[in-house]
């Protein structure tokens, strides 16, 4: 049985198409040298401004290329977010992450108002997490200063099929984020989309690039096909490869959260659980993910409660040691 993380290709491609019901037997076991295995962390996702973002990404709803219905916001304002901040504690969320339809930082006013946003999230005692497309490592740095605990910046997939996706930034792009990001020492969020017409091989590329650049947390996400997107009309994955993808995360990148993201609302209770036992444990919760439904809180605590889970109160409450 696989007990160390593994980063060859060869290796995680073994371990991707190991027997479904022994791959799931090898994750939850590594779970439970890294992780307590009865906490989920639940964390909320606030889309701080929202649509007319100037990158082509074939699944996103924000996107200025495509019809979806999506009206452009304004940044939203310091007074707002603090509310939705102690609203966001007071329903026992630990992590609150900030978006923002941008294709990348820029130095100005509103990365000013961000700045202060963090922390004071950061004050209250919440992880403020931030996605606000490329940055420099100065402004990495900014964001560390500020209190940011986290920065998210998705692979979504691999190499070889992101021109497929986007044409308007490179995968090097991201990866030169991520790069400063993890330089500035911020905690990185990086994970995928499943469902987007990726082969399996995608899958096990991306998991491999995901393994040589350890993030902390890794969202596993499901393509949610909003109408007026290229990909609206793709056909739907099944749950088993969702299921197998948490799992070779898992024991591929043992240290991490792995968070059950986007396109969850589809998944039933018993879904969850299964992915819980494969290793899963974060949620994205509190009805919205930017513009796309989740399920509400209360909800997740009562599945949680089914489970004889427990909300995880803060990301270093675990028995063993945390991600660093």
């Amino acid at each position: 049985m696989q007990t160390e993380p593994v980063q060859r290709r060869t290796d995680i491609e073994a371990l991707y198409w190991a027997p479904l019901l022994e791959l799931l037997y090898q994750a939850a076991t590594i779970h439970r040298q890294y992780h307590n295995s009865q906490k989920v962390q639940l964390a909320e996702l606030l889309s701080l401004k929202t649509g007319g973002c100037q990158e082509n990404c074939k699944y996103c709803a924000q996107s200025s290329y495509h019809r979806t219905g999506v009206t452009p916001t304004k940044l939203m304002t310091l007074e707002e977010v603090k509310e939705i901040a102690h609203k966001a504690k007071a329903n026992g969320v630990t992590r609150l992450c900030m978006g923002t339809a941008w294709r990348s930082v820029q130095n100005n006013a509103e990365f000013e108002r961000i700045l202060e946003m963090i922390s004071y999230v950061a004050s209250i005692g919440l992880e403020p997490c931030t996605t606000l497309g490329l940055l420099s490592e100065e402004q990495a740095q900014r964001l560390k200063s500020a209190g940011c605990h986290s920065y998210n910046h998705n692979l979504d997939t691999s190499a070889r099929f992101y021109p497929s996706i986007v044409t308007t930034h490179t995968y090097q792009d991201r990866l030169n984020t991520i790069h400063a990001v993890k330089k500035a020492g911020l905690s990185l969020c990086s994970g995928g989309i499943l469902g987007m017409g990726e082969t399996d091989n995608d899958r096990i590329d991306l998991i491999t690039t995901l393994a040589s650049l350890s993030p902390a947390s890794i969202p596993i996400n499901t393509l949610v096909k909003v109408p007026g997107t290229p990909l609206a009309e793709s056909p739907p994955i099944h749950f088993w490869e969702l299921l197998r993808m948490v799992a070779a995360c898992r024991i591929a990148v043992p240290k991490a959260k792995i968070r059950l993201s986007a396109g969850r609302v589809e998944l039933s209770q018993a879904e969850q659980a299964l992915c819980f036992l494969a290793g899963a444990n974060g949620l994205h919760t509190s009805g919205k993910l930017l513009t796309t439904p989740t399920y509400q809180i209360e909800e997740d605590k009562s599945l949680l409660s089914i489970l004889g889970l427990l909300p995880e109160e803060t990301e270093s409450d675990c028995s063993l040691e945390c991600p660093s």
